[in-house]
């Protein structure tokens, strides 16, 4: 596998990161006592150990300018320290914080059955499988869009940006955009981490490991795919029959 063949694979995986309720996510129509549902386990499945993901990557790796940029990223993650700011866990919380959520309940989190699979999933690949697919899935997968083409073709759509103001929590919630931080935070250092990560993708990880990292960024879609599948009906949506997200709120 060569590596125009290699990126490709990472990107059709990429762009498959996809998810039929992310528009009624976006869109308000999840409702309001709801919706802590989803950012709970969102927050237990992997945004408040990422840096402890990272981190095994980081001990895997034999390559000093691998390990460099990783724990760089990691930094950021664990501290804030590249944007001047707090840990990306606690900016997390200041979503639920700003909601007027119940924060003991991100402190003992009970994760959905495939919620816990998926979380399985990730530590599998980032524990066991070299420091190539523990970096694929941390800073491509979970740190990815589905936009990722924009980041390495001219012309090809960017991940679109939108003023704060906008922001599905801000419009439909009533989130105020103080506690848009993390929002704020992934602005600012985001496009270089996008860069770094496939940096290290393309130009470090040998031809015989890509087989490997593409089987398990496959993988990693898949579970995810089923974890967010779980995460819309918890929060009461429903796919229609023509592939769009409906609320069943109002019948339960």
């Amino acid at each position: 596998m060569n590596r125009i063949e290699f990126r490709e694979g990472l990107l059709r995986v990429m762009e498959r990161k996809v998810h039929w309720a992310c528009p009624a996510f976006s869109g308000g129509l999840v409702p309001k006592e709801r919706l802590h549902i989803h950012l709970e386990q969102e927050y237990a499945v992997y945004v408040r150990d990422l840096p402890v993901m990272l981190g095994r990557a980081y001990v895997q790796c034999p390559m000093a300018k691998v390990r460099r940029e990783l724990a760089e990223d990691l930094y950021e993650e664990e501290t804030g320290g590249l944007s001047g700011g707090r840990p990306n866990s606690e900016l997390f919380l200041e979503y639920p914080r700003g909601l007027g959520m119940n924060l003991d309940r991100f402190r003992r989190v009970k994760l959905l059955p495939k919620a816990a699979e998926f979380r399985a999933l990730l530590d599998d690949a980032v524990s066991h499988h070299g420091w190539e697919v523990a970096a694929a899935v941390t800073t491509i997968f979970l740190e990815g869009t589905e936009y990722e083409r924009g980041e390495l073709e001219p012309g090809a759509p960017r991940r679109p940006q939108f003023p704060l103001s906008q922001h599905p929590l801000v419009k439909h919630y009533g989130l105020p955009i103080e506690n848009l931080a993390l929002a704020r935070v992934h602005r600012q250092v985001e496009r270089g981490h996008r860069k770094v990560a496939w940096h290290l993708m393309l130009d470090f990880v040998e031809e015989g490991a890509r087989p490997r990292v593409l089987q398990w960024m496959g993988q990693v879609l898949h579970g995810w795919q089923a974890y967010r599948d779980e995460v819309a009906e918890a929060c009461g949506l429903m796919r229609s029959d023509g592939g769009a997200a409906n609320s069943r709120a109002s019948s339960l």
